[in-house]
């Protein structure tokens, strides 16, 4: 085994860590807009309840497809965020384990040259 294999692997753990990590980022936002939807959904059928501003059926129905839909993409969203944030940390523990492996040497401090 060459020095190059394990720096090669912990490249490729590396750069799928990065990817990862922006498909947990997009999961957040994910989150946040269902929790928005539901809020708005939630709102909107307080207003049709106490007949404000003349909303009728339609807008009660809308509110709630609003509340369900904002339900759904919420679990599901949280859900793959969890097992991407296990994917992250199998990943990096896997990247510390090649770390590890390599036979890495201390630096003593040296003196400056002078100039």
């Amino acid at each position: 085994m060459t020095d190059d294999e394990p720096t090669d692997e912990i490249s490729e753990l590396e750069a799928r860590i990065e990817e990862l990590a922006e498909s947990a980022e997009r999961s957040r936002r994910i989150i946040v807009g269902s929790k928005v939807a539901i809020a708005g959904g939630f709102a909107l059928l307080l207003i049709t309840l106490l007949g404000l501003f003349g909303a009728g059926q339609s807008a009660a129905l809308g509110s709630i497809a609003l509340i369900l839909g904002g339900i759904v993409s919420y679990g599901s969203n949280v859900s793959t965020l969890r097992q991407t944030e296990a994917a992250i940390g199998e990943a990096e523990a896997q990247r510390s384990e090649l770390i590890g492996r390599i036979g890495l040497r201390l630096v003593h401090d040296a003196p400056l040259k002078l100039m």
